[in-house]
């Protein structure tokens, strides 16, 4: 049961690892400003979709991996 949890971890770090590496940057200096504000105005739609799903893929694996964390935390303890 131990050793399936620790891989169950492993799994989903790197999970989260690759997620948050798909990303893209929120700003890049100066020039993202100044693109930003305007795919904001016009609007970027195609990308958008991808960013909300690797943005609720982020938070799934977060939650997922610290209770994981706290699961595999407390049966080692025992």
């Amino acid at each position: 049961m131990e050793i399936a949890l620790k891989i169950l971890l492993i799994i989903f770090s790197l999970g989260l690892i690759g997620v948050v590496l798909l990303q893209r940057g929120k700003s890049a200096g100066l020039s993202g400003a100044i693109s930003g504000g305007a795919e904001h105005l016009f609007g970027k739609q195609k990308a958008r979709g991808m960013d909300l799903f690797l943005q609720r893929m982020t938070i799934a694996l977060a939650v997922g991996f610290f209770v994981l964390a706290l699961v595999v935390a407390w049966v080692v303890k025992s």
